[in-house]
């Protein structure tokens, strides 16, 4: 198991992390799944919204914005 896995929430705006566990489960997974973050997927942070919620990330060439509460049940491992 990796030991520096941090939620997606709390990466960096600019820095890239890969999809190492989800977390959420029933219709939230499915979503996620849908989305394309599944195991090694990388995903960048591009910006958060003026208020910090939700930021947006760029996900298998397609920028989706996840609110905190959704982005926290990604586990990611930070890439240099």
């Amino acid at each position: 198991m990796h030991s520096n896995l941090i939620p997606l929430d709390k990466l960096p705006v600019g820095r890239f992390g890969k999809v190492r566990k989800l977390t959420a489960e029933g219709i939230s997974r499915r979503r996620m799944l849908d989305l394309g973050l599944i195991y090694d997927t990388t995903v960048e942070a591009l910006l958060k919204s003026p208020v910090g919620d939700p930021t947006a990330y760029e996900i298998r060439g397609a920028v989706i914005a996840l609110r905190a509460e959704e982005a926290s049940k990604v586990l990611v491992e930070s890439i240099p």
